[in-house]
């Protein structure tokens, strides 16, 4: 009798091992046929290739021809061409279009935090359905922290989603950012698109505040009011002293957090790289020694190339014809930023134009301004993920990357196009969309 205790102490100290080892045990394996393959960090494609994946984990690609694995399920694609989950660095799922300052306006004051957040369910779903499978959202725009619930939901699988990297709220000065008291009753107690400070102090509290509350990355708004100068140069006006810009990049790299940097000129550019800033969003009026210097520090450029144009008509009817401006000199910005090296990452700014656009269209600029197809892809696939520190994890084909897979009609190599087309989306091993027989 005396043994019984210790034997079930035996038996419970087994138990989760067995129960492991049988969860591992019952994950299905799952073969995908590809009729062409992808390699993100080649470049090219491959023909006739099988991907294993296991659980949320790519386990192997082979050529079809050496495949010899007996699996649980076979998916063929052997009419597509399979690519590695795509990667959008710069989206707004809380925010549902804002040309106009009306259209902003109308979703702080109108939507309730509660309401917008079902909105940006939706949001996430199409960005999945897209084949971006991974999104960096870079600010709330007045949602406060739903970002991090957003994510949450999804990591619970309550709603699908693309894999989330979140910013919550954002950080500017007070008085640079709407909504704007000038512009409403001054009594009113309006909502901020941002978290507003005033200070260095202020700076680390808001930073220490947005990390506790789930942030991932922190951004920073650093120059407003941008214009043209009479010998053709962009500028702007910076929005934070250097004690209070360094005190919060000093307070997210000390809390193993990296910091983006909403900036359009070289006078938001040039001291937001100084700080140590990861990222510039945006940069349409960067100059060469904005380009030189983000080369030289290895700082990545997200330019939000679509955005720009399609929000040039809207915005100079409202009196502000800078996106019009902006997209006139684009075009020679990014071949200049292309041949001098700079790490340029996918990202869309979505949010900022409708869900219901194409979250792909960039890839069409990158081409035509002179890249590659294959590099346009690679800005989406490797280069996004080496931005957010998940090489070999995200955006490749390969064992123990998490299985995150597309699939499109064609090849993109040939018509960058197809990436608006996508037909079949698996994330973490788990099928979202499907069209082809399996």
């Amino acid at each position: 009798m005396k043994d019984k205790p210790n034997t079930m102490r035996r038996i419970l100290s087994i138990l989760p091992c067995l129960l492991f080892s049988f969860a591992c045990f019952a994950q299905k394996t799952i073969a995908i046929k590809c009729g062409n393959l992808f390699d993100a960090n080649t470049g090219k494609l491959l023909a006739a290739q099988v991907v294993l994946v296991k659980g949320s984990a790519i386990l192997s690609v082979t050529p079809e021809a050496d495949f010899k694995e007996r699996t649980d399920t076979v998916i063929d694609l052997s009419g597509y061409t399979v690519l590695p989950g795509l990667i959008d660095a710069h989206t707004h799922v809380l925010l549902q279009q804002d040309v106009t300052s009306q259209e902003y306006a109308d979703q702080l004051l109108k939507e309730s935090i509660p309401y917008r957040t079902l909105r940006a369910a939706r949001s996430a779903k199409i960005s999945l359905d897209n084949g971006f499978t991974t999104i960096r959202d870079l600010e709330t725009e007045g949602a406060m922290y739903a970002d991090v619930d957003v994510k949450k939901a999804i990591n619970n699988n309550i709603i699908p989603g693309p894999r989330m990297f979140v910013s919550t709220r954002a950080i500017n000065t007070v008085g640079h950012y709407a909504l704007s008291p000038k512009e409403y009753n001054w009594e009113l107690d309006l909502p901020k698109g941002i978290q507003e400070i005033n200070g260095a102090d202020e700076g680390r509290r808001a930073v220490r505040e947005q990390i506790s509350h789930g942030a991932d990355w922190i951004k920073l708004y650093t120059d407003r009011g941008y214009y043209k100068a009479q010998d053709g140069t962009y500028h702007s006006y910076p929005n934070f002293t250097k004690e209070e810009i360094g005190a919060i990049a000093d307070e997210t790299i000390n809390s193993g957090k990296k910091f983006a940097a909403h900036a359009m000129t070289r006078d938001g550019i040039i001291y937001a790289i100084n700080a140590g800033v990861t990222s510039i969003e945006h940069g349409f009026g960067m100059d060469d020694e904005c380009i030189q210097l983000m080369a030289q520090k290895k700082v990545y450029w997200c330019p939000t190339i679509f955005i720009c144009d399609y929000m040039a008509e809207g915005r100079e009817k409202e009196g502000n014809p800078m996106d019009r401006l902006f997209m006139q000199t684009f075009p020679a910005t990014f071949k200049k930023a292309l041949q001098a090296g700079v790490s340029i990452v996918y990202g869309t700014d979505i949010g900022g134009y409708s869900w219901d656009e194409p979250q792909a269209k960039d890839f069409e600029y990158m081409v035509k301004w002179g890249m590659t197809a294959a590099q346009a892809i690679q800005t989406a696939t490797v280069t996004g993920a080496k931005l957010l520190g998940k090489q070999g994890e995200l955006g490749v084909l390969q064992a123990n990357a998490f299985a995150d897979i597309i699939a499109v009609q064609g090849n993109p190599l040939q018509n960058i196009t197809l990436l608006q087309q996508v037909k079949w989306v698996m994330k973490n091993g788990v099928v979202y969309k499907s069209v082809a027989n399996h």
